[in-house]
């Protein structure tokens, strides 16, 4: 008999990319392809045992292409009707040898709220549509080869308190919001542990005194002594190799890579969008001289923050070039359309001569992220979020943003955290001191649980808390941006009395304390004759020429502010019915992709003044070292 969902082969790590990038093995199981599903718009599943089997096996009449949501076109269903409640199931095979260790199921994300079986046996429960689980299955393992997977998944359109972002809870899209994503839509893998394994690593780098920390989590308490053995290496260059004992189920340790060195080496060592350095790393378990288990990973040495109205990379001032990005697909959604795709987008930006993107109400697959750091990209980590202000919604919300902050940790490219935007879930900011509590409380955290990276608390308007202002202006006219922002006193006045969303930027007496500003959404710009009717939004120009010097008016007006530190323009692609992208929903260009890299990457008047500032201190500090006999340093990494 012809297995309908044959078994596809491990994806070796040398052809195809892991699903955990910064946590690899060698040996994994892509489960991506069809599965049998079903629609629960009754709820009866639980009740009637769907995931038993047998004689509930045929309430699972149709199929799916996993990963993609069901929503959508790429899963083979296109349902975009209200459908709260549904159901996967496929088989395994997994090898009589594997189970002398531990057998785990991966999910990259399912939404909302997931509950998995095996063998009838409920393995995994797990709340937020953004963040991953795992399950152990080998104690649910039956004998023979074949195991059965059910997963049930809720995504309640209607429950407003769920951390959403612009899924829409209409029956269509409509204003901003867009097709919804139910289920699972990031990746689905098998992999084969050791019954000891790492299962977390935590990388901090500390540019400044050339140090690296490392943090190793285990999956249990080891009953022997063991050992963990940590290399590092760039393009074949050893850097490190270290051996530390375990005392327990975690260890953390400071790698000396020295300070002298990495200042010295600085192009050659520290990651920026121009020169994107990855550490790779080893992590080996060892007892006595045996592997226990060893795992792949890498590093970015960079530093992140804010000083003097500057954002700061690697410790010099770095003027950011954002473009707004909702990495939605009209084929698949949420969801990327292949793993080639998540590589394109990060080009695409690059092509547009951007240096960063900020990834709007939407935690990106870990893919995506390797690509960032790979190639050179910056990133605003955003949350998606809920519509109401509620305890649950808060629990909700707070919950899976720690899941966040500790899965995306390690990549470089995230150099700003986010975790509210313009005041969604927390529609009475202004009215209610709980709420301000709760964004004040949610930047406390972020900043507690990871100093390292600025932290904005909300962004756009209504500011409590934060460490960059970001200011959402969608004037249509450069003139407007001049006037307002052309000066130190025109941005105070801007701020205070102009309002540019109509909504106050300052509150609970909170005024500006050094922090840099950034226009973080501006722009909008459509070009969509024919489909006016649809587009909701800012501006339409007539045609593309027209396009494009409104585009090169706007960045002009916003490059030639002295006190805009950085911006990030809206947006990248048309997705649904807003068309405002600099390329269309198939990412093929509007404009000239050359001309709109020149304008995009014309020097700002902030970064002529930093160079200034930089080369009349190096001078001075040449002609010191010229009277000690020393060799002078080298400028700033600005692009």
């Amino acid at each position: 008999m012809n297995d309908p969902f044959p078994r596809r082969q491990a994806a070796p790590t040398a052809t195809a990319l892991h699903p955990r990038p910064q946590l690899t093995r060698g040996r994994w199981e892509d489960l991506g392809g069809p599965w049998r599903f079903a629609h629960d718009d009754e709820n009866r599943g639980l009740e009637e045992r769907w995931f038993e089997g047998g004689a509930a096996a045929a309430a699972f009449g149709e199929q799916i292409v996993v990963p993609f949501p069901p929503e959508s076109r790429a899963s083979g269903l296109r349902a975009t009707g209200y459908h709260p409640v549904v159901w996967y199931s496929r088989e395994v095979r997994v090898a009589p040898e594997d189970r002398a260790g531990r057998v785990l199921l991966h999910f990259g994300a399912v939404d909302y709220r997931a509950q998995v079986w095996v063998n009838g046996r409920l393995v995994a429960e797990h709340e937020g549509g953004h963040t991953p689980f795992t399950a152990e299955i080998t104690p649910t393992l039956e004998p023979g080869d074949t195991q059965t997977v059910v997963v049930r998944a809720e995504d309640d359109p209607h429950d407003l308190a769920q951390p959403r972002g612009k899924q829409d809870w209409e029956p269509g899209p409509h204003a901003i919001w867009y097709h919804r994503t139910t289920g699972i839509w990031q990746p689905v893998w098998l992999e084969v542990v050791p019954r000891t394994f790492v299962s977390g690593l935590r990388w901090t780098p500390d540019v400044e005194r050339g140090r690296l920390g490392l943090h190793v989590r285990l999956n249990e308490r080891p009953r022997q002594a063991l050992r963990v053995r940590v290399r590092l290496s760039l393009r074949g260059e050893r850097l490190a190799d270290d051996t530390y004992a375990l005392d327990g189920q975690e260890v953390g340790r400071e790698i000396n890579l020295g300070a002298q060195r990495v200042q010295a080496r600085r192009k050659e060592l520290l990651w920026s969008p121009r020169r994107p350095n990855l550490i790779d790393a080893r992590i080996t378990l060892l007892d006595d001289d045996n592997v226990v288990d060893e795992v792949g990973s890498y590093v970015g040495l960079r530093s992140a923050g804010v000083r003097d109205g500057r954002f700061q990379l690697n410790g010099s001032p770095y003027y950011l070039r954002m473009v707004l990005a909702q990495n939605y697909w009209p084929e698949s959604h949420l969801a990327a359309p292949s793993a080639e795709a998540l590589r394109r987008e990060v080009e695409l930006v690059k092509e547009l001569g951007f240096n960063g993107i900020r990834i709007h109400q939407k935690v990106e697959d870990p893919r995506f992220l390797y690509w960032c750091d790979k190639l050179g990209l910056l990133v605003w980590g955003e949350m998606a979020n809920a519509y109401v202000f509620t305890p649950e919604a808060q629990r909700r919300l707070t919950r899976e943003w720690l899941d966040v902050l500790e899965r995306d940790h390690n990549h470089p490219c995230v150099v700003t955290w986010v975790p509210v935007n313009e005041s969604w879930g927390v529609p009475n900011l202004e009215g209610d001191p709980a709420q301000r509590a709760f964004v004040r409380g949610l930047y406390h955290l972020t900043r507690s649980l990871d100093p390292t990276r600025p932290v904005i608390g909300n962004d756009g308007w209504e500011i409590v808390e934060g460490d960059i202002l970001g200011v959402h202006d969608y004037a249509l006219d450069g003139a407007t941006l001049r006037e307002r922002y052309g000066s130190e006193g025109a941005l105070e006045h801007t701020l205070k009395a102009v309002q540019p969303a109509r909504r106050n930027f300052y509150l609970a007496g909170h005024h500006r304390q050094g922090e840099p500003v950034m226009l973080t959404e501006f722009g909008g710009l459509s070009h969509a004759p024919g489909d006016a009717e649809r587009w909701w939004g800012y501006g339409t120009l007539p045609d593309t020429d027209a396009l494009l010097s409104r585009y090169e008016e706007l960045l002009t007006a916003v490059l030639d502010s002295p006190v805009i530190a950085g911006f990030c323009y809206t947006q990248l692609t048309d997705t649904e019915q807003e068309t405002n992208g600099l390329l269309r929903e198939d990412r093929t260009p509007k404009l000239d992709p050359e001309r709109v890299r020149a304008i995009t990457t014309r020097v700002s008047r902030a970064v002529q003044h930093d160079v200034l500032q930089e080369i009349h201190a190096l001078a001075d500090e040449r002609r010191l070292e010229q009277m000690r006999g020393a060799s002078g340093t080298e400028a700033t990494d600005e692009e």
